[in-house]
């Protein structure tokens, strides 16, 4: 970017000669005043950064005095092909400050050599970089002074802007923090992961901006797609299928097989400024890899970057109704393992999304608010994968007739889950139904702490309350009579793979038998899992069971990766008698195939004696420690001394572990630490130096790294204060 502040002596001269007035020698964009008034002093480039709807202030250099009764006339100018038609191209000039539909400007003070004038745009103007030029109205129409470009984003601190948000606490969190949490794990071990959002990193709002104009909307017809900048709607949708790369040269290319040479593991990613520094250097090439919570965490970043308060959210347990009946259908074998060629849905351990805040004028007020969008790419919309806006009280209303996506993320949340015994003359059998499993433990950090806030409420009714099943019948008679997916949807009734929850809410044969595994010990990354499987005879006769058990690695979609263990037993339950099989996997069964998730997936298939079977199944996520401690008081300027406390988790040796340090305002860039060989589960003490150069709470990350275990992630909130 050039500096346009002062004009070329050859322009100055030229202009002389031509014609007497006064002319607009220079200015001052004020970036401190301005800055601190938009919430935009954090940005550190160098064009001025503005909100729209928001009064800011200019200091421009005259070669004279503008007289009382002469105007300034500006123009303002935003993408390729700008027009007034497309009100992308703005002509106005100073007169009494108004605050409306147009832009608006006002002289304020005036010296021998200088003017200050105020500007207000509207708040709908489209966002993006703009072009300011201006002219004394005594002058010629065609002797405007280019001024120099300034950036205008959303406003969520505008009550007339779609995006408001009231409340400042919120607006502190959603829009200006540039650290936050990801919650990851299983229903019953939810676990917080660190995530450098950084949108305030040098270039990352000129990448923003660069993502949209890369956009195939943008790409095929520019003015077309910069005049609907203004719109929340719009901007978040071409966001979420820019974020993945399906469709296009998006930022981060998925991979969901375990398998990640070429490119970086989506677990070793600590947050999305690498990320799209390497996109925007490297060409818009897609980076690779990214899973669901790395998508989430860029599109998190530049939502808020553009102004648009946003979060993330993960929901545990998370449906993948591949065919819109509102059913995961799993179908295994006689040993409980998933036979992959015939499943085709999904019940992810969790799933990650984003939520932003802003008014539906597309679908009326009682839609405003949190917005779904997801830029995971699952399933296409409208030919593209994206996934979002969809409303949040839409989808806990059952209205899955409404724009965007409404459907996919109903089922998410509320699909029913299946799980059938297949035999081998293609015939099958439930041995396992459940209408309250998925959709659990809806979760994001908490406004100013490092809690966790369920939000499952905001998206459903109490599972199994008399609401909740008026909402979802509701919504399936919508999926029947509209095309709510962007083609009628075929739903398939019992004939079909799928069941309507009214055939799941049939009395169920009572069981004889109930059985459930039992963690023994704390499962630890590097030792071995002793668990138990527990089963009771619910009746006053003996049963006899025969129990088959396998267990796999598997990835945090519940996709298997290696099968770890297979065996059988024969149990003899007296009455009432409850009786405990042990189950020990060695740590030399897993270590080979676990994957980074560090997931194991056990299963029973229970066979009971006339027919019965019973299906048990748990989700192990194995532990590991780090501890970060910082040694003193974090100030600005100030180098203070942090010590992490790491453990070879495992009973062998290792040479190459590496500490991975990043945090925003905290330190440059990223830190490679060098730790000592490490003998089995030894611990040791690492310190380093940071030099922290942003006041407030900052995060920093500490993660361990070796090729003989998955990466072990840590995180601590420092509190830095401003030098004295």
């Amino acid at each position: 970017m050039h500096d346009l502040s002062e004009p070329p002596v050859e322009t100055t001269l030229m202009i002389t000669h031509l014609e007497a007035g006064v002319r607009v020698t220079k200015v001052d964009w004020q970036h401190s005043k301005n800055g601190a008034a938009h919430h935009t002093q954090d940005y550190p480039c160098s064009e001025l950064v503005v909100r729209r709807g928001q009064l800011f202030s200019l200091k421009l250099g005259l070669n004279g005095v503008l007289e009382s009764e002469e105007a300034l006339i500006f123009t303002v100018e935003t993408g390729p092909q700008a027009s007034e038609a497309l009100h992308t191209k703005v002509i106005f000039q100073t007169a009494e400050l108004e605050i409306g539909d147009n832009w608006s400007a006002a002289k304020e003070e005036q010296t021998e050599n200088s003017l200050t004038v105020s500007l207000i745009s509207p708040s709908n103007a489209a966002i993006g970089r703009y072009l300011l030029s201006a002219r004394a109205s005594s002058r010629r129409k065609h002797s405007d002074r280019k001024l120099g470009e300034f950036v205008l984003l959303f406003n969520p601190w505008c009550p007339e802007d779609d995006v408001f948000l009231d409340s400042e606490e919120e607006r502190q969190e959603y829009v200006l923090n540039d650290s936050g949490i990801i919650f990851r794990g299983v229903e019953k071990h939810i676990r917080a992961q660190g995530w450098n959002y950084g949108q305030f990193e040098e270039d990352i709002l000129n990448i923003c901006l660069s993502i949209l104009d890369r956009s195939p909307s943008h790409q095929s017809d520019p003015a077309n797609d910069v005049s609907h900048r203004h719109d929340p709607v719009y901007v978040t949708r071409i966001i979420s299928a820019m974020v993945n790369s399906n469709n296009d040269r998006g930022v981060i290319q998925g991979q969901w097989q375990g398998k990640y040479g070429g490119g970086t593991s989506p677990l070793r990613w600590r947050g999305s400024v690498t990320i799209l520094q390497k996109w925007f250097k490297g060409r818009c090439k897609p980076v690779k890899y990214g899973q669901c919570w790395v998508f989430a965490g860029v599109m998190c970043t530049v939502l808020r970057c553009l102004g648009i308060a946003t979060r993330v959210v993960s929901n545990f347990n998370s449906a993948h109704d591949t065919d819109g009946n509102l059913s995961v259908d799993k179908y295994v074998d006689s040993f409980g393992r998933t036979l992959e060629d015939l499943t085709e849905d999904s019940m992810w351990n969790f799933h990650v999304w984003n939520e932003s805040w802003f008014a539906r004028q597309d679908l009326g007020p009682s839609y405003n608010g949190w917005q779904v969008l997801d830029a995971t790419p699952q399933e296409e919309s409208e030919g593209v994968f994206q996934c979002g806006p969809a409303s949040v009280n839409a989808i806990r209303e059952g209205d899955v007739h409404l724009a965007h996506d409404s459907p996919f993320v109903f089922a998410e949340v509320n699909a029913d889950y299946i799980t059938w015994l297949w035999h081998e003359d293609e015939k099958r059998e439930r041995v396992y139904s459940d209408t309250k499993k998925i959709g659990r433990c809806i979760s994001t950090k908490a406004v100013g702490s490092d809690s966790r806030v369920d939000i499952t409420g905001l998206y459903k009714y109490p599972e199994g309350s008399r609401k909740e099943r008026q909402v979802y019948s509701k919504a399936v008679k919508k999926l029947l009579s509209v095309e709510a997916w962007g083609r009628r949807t075929r739903i398939r009734r019992v004939s079909g793979r799928g069941l309507w929850r009214d055939d799941l809410l049939e009395p169920p044969v009572k069981p004889s038998i109930t059985g459930k595994f039992k963690v023994l010990e704390p499962p630890v990354l590097g030792q071995d899992l002793r668990l138990a499987l527990c089963l009771t005879n619910l009746t006053s006769r003996p049963q006899r069971v025969r129990v088959n058990l396998s267990g796999a690695t598997i990835l945090y979609t519940r996709k298997p990766v290696a099968e770890i263990l297979q065996e059988s037993h024969t149990v003899r339950l007296g009455p009432q008698e409850e009786k405990k099989i042990p189950v020990t996997i060695s740590y030399s069964q897993y270590k080979e195939d676990l994957t980074e998730d560090k997931k194991i997936l056990l299963a029973a298939m229970c066979l009971v004696s006339k027919g019965e079977k019973l299906l048990v199944e748990k989700d192990i996520t194995l532990e590991d420690f780090i501890t970060i401690k910082v040694l003193g008081p974090a100030v600005v300027g100030v180098a203070v001394a942090v010590e992490v406390s790491v453990v070879n988790p495992l009973l062998e040796s290792v040479k190459d572990c590496v500490l991975m340090v990043e945090g925003s305002g905290l330190l440059q860039g990223q830190l490679s630490i060098d730790v000592p060989s490490l003998q089995p589960q030894e611990s040791a003490l690492v310190q380093f130096n940071i030099t922290p150069s942003k006041s407030g709470p900052r995060q920093l990350q500490v993660d361990l790294i070796s090729s003989k275990f998955p990466d072990i992630k840590g995180f601590v909130i420092i509190h830095v204060a401003t030098a004295k």
